[in-house]
């Protein structure tokens, strides 16, 4: 896809994706985490679309500059993943239909968006994470009819704002974070947006995506990225 196509063209891509990830294994085979047992069900929403008129700094050869993706940023103050970047979502409750109506009663209650808007492309599969016991289904979506957003609960967020695909496909904003535990080492992707950094399981989500997409350019994965998140957790896995 040509940069200087719309961004809707992605949204084919998108849909192509959705509809054969539980055929080749899903989110769980992309992102190599094996399963887990007594784990909790959790959605989150990983909403594309034009969510601004405001284009990328970079002018990639992959996706349109006007092709967004929806994050936000975690209060300073939570007892877990204080400060890191994720997407809208949480756990499924007893009153959710499913992991898609979780994830979209997530994302009005945390960004405030008209989910009437938001078009649900599909699931891609559960991923299991052992380290906070949630079973997770992201749920891929196109914001067919983008509203404003904001942070609802600043207990909750501190930010809520648009990534531009083609800064996050930028091999300058891409590298990979290292935590030490003892004598076990972990290695993730990272991608650098503005003063946010996003890492951990979100990070590894949007790893996993545009790589079966075919939308990753040639990055340094030997590159380190500080990370100086106090109290980080090893794997910021779950919500």
């Amino acid at each position: 896809m040509s940069a200087d196509r719309p961004a809707a063209d992605a949204r084919a891509q998108l849909a192509e994706l959705a509809a054969t990830a539980s055929g080749n294994g899903g989110m769980a085979s992309w992102t190599g985490l094996p399963p887990a047992v007594g784990v909790r069900p959790a959605a989150v929403l990983i909403l594309f679309g034009v969510l601004d008129s405001v284009p990328a700094d970079h002018d990639g050869s992959v996706v349109s500059r006007d092709l967004d993706v929806l994050l936000l940023e975690r209060a300073a103050t939570l007892r877990s993943h204080a400060g890191q970047i994720a997407f809208p979502g949480g756990r499924v409750d007893a009153g959710d239909a499913d992991p898609v109506a979780a994830a979209l009663r997530e994302a009005v209650e945390e960004t405030g968006l008209d989910p009437s808007g938001v078009e649900v492309l599909g699931s891609l599969g559960e991923v299991s994470l052992a380290f906070s016991q949630h079973e997770v289904t992201p749920v891929l979506a196109w914001w067919q009819r983008p509203s404003p957003v904001h942070v609802v609960d600043v207990a909750e967020s501190s930010d809520v704002f648009r990534a531009p695909v083609a800064d996050l496909l930028d091999p300058a904003n891409r590298g990979v974070t290292v935590l030490r535990r003892g004598r076990e080492v972990f290695r993730g992707p990272a991608f650098v947006i503005g003063r946010h950094l996003v890492w951990g399981f979100t990070a590894m989500l949007l790893n996993a995506l545009f790589d079966q997409l075919g939308w990753t350019v040639p990055w340094d994965r030997d590159r380190e990225v500080p990370l100086a998140v106090p109290g980080a957790d090893a794997g910021d896995h779950g919500r």
